[in-house]
Order: structure tokens, then sequence, then C-alpha cells
């Protein structure tokens, strides 16, 4: 039986950073994967949606060149290149994930991975020891009973990334991050794409500010949105599908090529051996403690297994803090008040904090500041003025409560915030801190002014 420090189950960005920061600790280590090395986020998520959306945004370019005083004659998209661009794009990270792990001397064991008791795993009938097992499973896609996947004509965001060919008509269940993803992907490639939400607005986690800019934004380019909207049932007999849905003025069938149903996550927790083991779970997620042990010594979970935001660098940041605190380091537990998100669809969508109804719900005294892109002259010269930046400060202390952000490169923005928060900066800081112009940064210092009754650009 092979002995390690630590075995890592799952390679995703919590698995292979766990596992990477375990190594550099002094840990001997292995990771188990029974797919490809970087799981889902690498393979068929994160990465690989982001070059299908490149490919999309790069043929709105083409579309629009006249704007920018360009000619562009006979040009034309191949979905099936575009498809194969992306999957070229996440073998190349998964190949890279191969080489840190060899860099850094991790046992990389090939197989479906199994949790023992006296802390063990068996892969395929071969077992491995360690003092610290780290569960890191991820998650899948989730299905409603009313909307099962087959896999052609109803399917979750792996066949959606990987469609032989494309559909004309495309409905797509849930307005979250990879609903409007693919949205965003499907419509400017020249797919009719239908949004069916069940709650009153898109990116219902969203402040209502920016749902109401994206619901505006989408509408403009074509998507048709129904909101408070259920599907009940969905029909997958004939050539296409046939989905019924719920409105508040009664039943209404609509009709596709395909359905995308993309209404959130089911974790990876069946059949990995936690009864054996004896731990503990409650609603799909494993209970853990701030430094992500399980009830069951020398056991661990992170990521989309546990209660915190299935994100990539949640799960990132959770394994290393779990390593550090098995190496005897002394570490603070992770703030998830202060984690970002990010939705990369165009206008790109990012927040951090507390939304304004959030920070009204905690009967907080708040300045609200908001700078529109349009005002924005690095955003009139890139002809992209949708969207705004919106902060949200404590009147009394000056505290950053929240940040939330439409439009383009946003995502890449949003980390002024979360670092703002983390050193506990105040609206006046943040003013008093020159920003570069003409750039699309400055839009957040613009927004502090607003707050402040000191804005010079609207």
């Amino acid at each position: 039986m092979s002995k390690y420090d630590v075995i890592v189950l799952g390679s995703g960005p919590g698995g292979y950073v766990t596992a990477i920061r375990a190594s550099q600790l002094g840990l001997k280590t292995a990771v188990i994967e029974k797919e490809s090395l970087g799981g889902v986020c690498l393979n068929w998520g994160c990465i690989p949606t982001k070059a299908l959306l490149k490919s999309a945004q790069v043929f709105e370019y083409l579309k629009h060149a006249g704007d920018y005083g360009l000619q562009v004659k006979d040009y034309d998209k191949d979905f099936d290149a575009v498809v194969n661009r992306s999957r070229n794009v996440a073998d190349g990270m998964s190949k890279g994930v191969q080489f840190l792990m060899k860099k850094n001397k991790i046992d990389v064991i090939s197989g479906y991975g199994k949790i023992k008791p006296g802390k063990k795993v068996d892969v395929d009938g071969k077992e491995y020891s360690a003092d610290h097992i780290i569960i890191a499973t991820g998650a899948r896609s989730r299905e409603l009973p009313s909307l099962p996947q087959d896999g052609k004509k109803v399917i979750g965001y792996r066949q959606a990334m990987t469609l032989k060919k494309q559909p004309k008509k495309l409905i797509i269940v849930g307005s979250g991050a990879i609903g409007v993803e693919f949205a965003y992907f499907y419509n400017a490639m020249g797919t009719e794409v239908t949004i069916v939400e069940y709650m009153p607005r898109i990116v219902p986690v969203e402040d209502e500010d920016v749902s109401k800019q994206l619901e505006r934004s989408f509408k403009k380019s074509g998507i048709k949105i129904m909101t408070s909207t259920e599907v009940i049932a969905v029909d997958t007999s004939g050539k296409g599908v046939k989905a019924t849905v719920k409105t508040k003025k009664g039943e209404e069938t609509l009709e596709a090529d395909v359905v995308l149903s993309a209404v959130g996550i089911k974790t990876n927790i069946e059949n990995i051996g936690l009864e054996d083991v004896g731990i503990v779970t409650d609603r799909d997620k494993i209970l853990v403690n701030d430094f992500y042990q399980t009830n069951m010594p020398g056991y661990y979970a992170i990521g989309d297994v546990t209660p915190g935001p299935a994100l990539a660098h949640v799960a990132s940041a959770e394994g290393i803090l779990c390593v550090e605190k098995i190496a005897g380091h002394q570490i603070e537990a992770l703030d998830y008040g202060n984690i970002p998100g990010c939705t990369y669809c165009s206008p790109e969508v990012a927040s951090v904090g507390l939304t304004e109804a959030q920070a009204k719900e905690q009967g907080l005294d708040i300045k609200v500041g908001k700078f529109p892109f349009s005002a924005s002259g690095k955003a009139s010269a890139g002809g992209n003025t949708e969207g705004f930046v919106k902060v949200i400060f404590d009147a009394k202390y000056g505290e950053w409560l929240g940040c939330h952000m439409i439009g383009a490169g946003v995502t890449d923005m949003i980390a002024e915030a979360v670092l703002g928060r983390k050193l506990e900066t105040t609206g006046h800081e943040v003013l008093k801190t020159v920003h570069p112009h003409p750039t699309m940064s400055e839009a957040v210092m613009e927004a502090v002014a607003d707050a402040y009754d000191e804005v010079i650009h609207i």
C-alpha cells in the first residue's frame, strides 16, 4: 500500500491547487482523478466557455466593423471550428496541469477513488493511505424532474459546449452565470434564444440595477426573456422539443431545437464512501469547520461539495487554507462576505459584497454612487458604453459595503473592490487614490465620487 501525507480526491481548481500547495509545504502528495486533470473548470467550465465567448465577441466585432470605420466583407462563422478552438484551449490547460503535477512531484493516480475508514482510499481495487484525505470531487449539472436531460434535445452545459450542429432555436432554463453566458454566445452566433427564469428577474443574485441593465442589453440584442416563468414539462417526441411553461398569464408552449438546462449544480458526493467513513452531510453538502475538517479526523472537504459559494476561485482558496492548517500554519478563516462573482456574458457582470437591497435590509445607513460607462471616455472610444459601476458605502464609517459592475471588462476590474474591502479601505481613500485616465477602471473612482457628491463627469 502506498502511503502519503496528503491524498486529494479530485483535480479541479480546488483539488490540483490544494495538491500543489501541499507539495510546496513539504508534504508527500497524491491526487486522484477519474477523468482529465483540471476537472470541470478547465475541461468543461470556466476555460472552454471563455474561449467560446471570445469567438462570439470577435464575430460581433466583425458584424459591427462599420461602427469603427472599417469595411469587412464576406465574413462568416464556422461553428465546428469555434467548438474545436474551445476544446484545444481546454486541452492545453489540462496539459499545463499535468506539467505542474510533475514539477511539484505530485503522484497522479488515474481512476475512481472511494474513501474508506482508517484514512484509506480505494482506487479501482488498489488501496492508498494518507494522514490527511481531502475530498474535492466538485459538482455537475443539476437535473429538474420536469426537465430530464437526454443529452441531445435536453442538454446540460457539457453538451452545450460541443454540439455538432448549431441550433436555430434554443431555450435556456435558468439565468445564472451558466445560462446567461450561453445565451450571449448562441445569440451572437445567430441562434434564436429564449431565456426562461423562475425568479422575477435574470441573474437574480446580482444587484437589481445590474439585473435590469443586463435584461435591457439582452433584449436589445434580440434575446427573448421570460421571468417569473417555470418549465413544467418537455416533449421530445417530435423533430425538435416542446417546452410547456407556466407564466403569470397561464400556460404556454415554446418550441425549439434544443433546451439547455442551466438550473444550478448537483454535488458529486454519491458513491465516494462518505457513508462508510461516517462523514456527515446536509442538503447535498459535506459539513466542515472553518478549516475544512469534516466530523471525522483526517478527512477534509473543499470546493463545491461544501456549503460555500460554488466558484473555482473559492475552491482554490479553501484548498490552500486547508493544507496550510494541516501544515501547522497560523491562518485566518476565509471571509465569505468578500468573494467576487463574475459572469462573462456581454456586457460582463461582476460584484462583491452587499447589494443595495441587502444593505437596506440590514438597516444600514448607506451612501450609493453610480457612474455610467456612457460618461466614460475610454468606453466611448472602445464602443462599449453599456453598463455602469455602482458602489455602496456605510454612511457613518465609510466602509465599502458592496460594488456592482456591468460592462466591458468589468470582471478584470472587480479585484480593486475586493482588495479595497480586504484592506478596510474607506470611500475617501478610494477618492484620493489617483486612477489612470482614460481607463474603464476610473469609473470606480467616479462612482465613489458620486456617492460622496463629488462626481466630476456626470
